[in-house]
């Protein structure tokens, strides 16, 4: 078997992606660790066990992600390229989406903005400090975890009604345009006795809101009307029903397509792919 590797080497996690020389995909892997080398050879060395793969049987290794400037030289002799990321990540959202062009938001430790389109060009638009960095940080301050899962799941429980302060709270005859549940400010109503998964629910709607104007701003200033959601935090529950109003009150279509997660990955591999041909 003849497989290319893509490996996003991120900020907290290592994402791997094995490819066929036709770039259909074969499996997927996360992995988490301490620090992005151990991450790295961690997911290489389970992934190939788990798929019950050789070195021998790898074409290439790609890499990719803010990790990449660890890893120095070829990867346990396999021959190893890299892509940027911003490359990768647009290619992987693309293909994933089945979209021509759009607007490709990277949610990751922090969050990018990049214009991409099926010939290969790429834009970085903006970026913000605001992604998975900040939940795990804010959650292990408030509800003492930084996990993301087990945030995800603490979250799912709680109860915006006693953090977020809303339209509805404010006034009685809000403009047509807004919807008298959408959030006038974020932990501007906070309990007293608001619970640990009420905290967790108010620190992912206040990420996923700010992600969610940026990416308005994003699409108004290249003139874009489709947004693709990419990373981690796209399996947030939240992620719908937010991205959802920001397409009812703006008109831009937002697509989180299957195996978001590991957009940036797969692009990687299919860059190669291409740069081959």
């Amino acid at each position: 078997m003849s497989v290319i590797l893509g490996i996003d080497i991120g900020g907290s996690t290592t994402k791997i992606v094995g490819l066929r020389p036709d770039g259909g995909m074969i499996s997927m892997l996360r992995v988490r660790a301490e620090d992005q080398v151990t991450s790295l050879f961690g997911a290489l060395g389970n992934y190939l066990t788990t798929n019950n793969l050789a070195l021998t049987d790898v074409e290439r290794v790609v890499l990719t992600g803010v990790g990449t400037s660890y890893v120095e030289g070829d990867i346990y002799g396999l021959p190893t390229c890299r892509v940027d990321e911003f490359s990768a990540s647009c290619a992987g959202a693309l293909s994933l989406s089945e979209q021509e062009r759009g607007v490709v938001v990277t949610m990751g430790t922090g969050t990018a903005f990049l214009w991409a389109e099926r010939d290969g060009t790429v834009r970085h638009l903006c970026g913000s400090g605001i992604g998975g960095g900040t939940l795990g940080g804010l959650c292990r301050k408030l509800v003492d975890m930084e996990r993301f899962g087990q945030i995800k799941r603490l979250a799912e429980q709680g109860d915006l009604g006693h953090v977020d302060l809303t339209i509805r709270d404010i006034s009685k005859n809000a403009a047509a345009t807004l919807d008298p549940d959408m959030t006038a400010a974020n932990f501007g109503n906070l309990a007293e006795d608001a619970a640990p998964a009420d905290l967790a629910a108010g620190v992912v709607n206040l990420v996923l809101q700010a992600i969610g104007t940026m990416t308005v701003l994003a699409c108004q200033a290249c003139g874009a009307d489709t947004v693709i959601l990419t990373g981690s935090m796209t399996t947030l529950s939240q992620v719908e029903p937010n991205f959802q109003l920001f397409e009812k009150l703006y008109g831009f279509h937002y697509i989180v397509p299957e195996n978001a997660t590991f957009a940036t990955a797969i692009g990687a591999g299919l860059c190669s792919l291409r740069q081959q041909s």
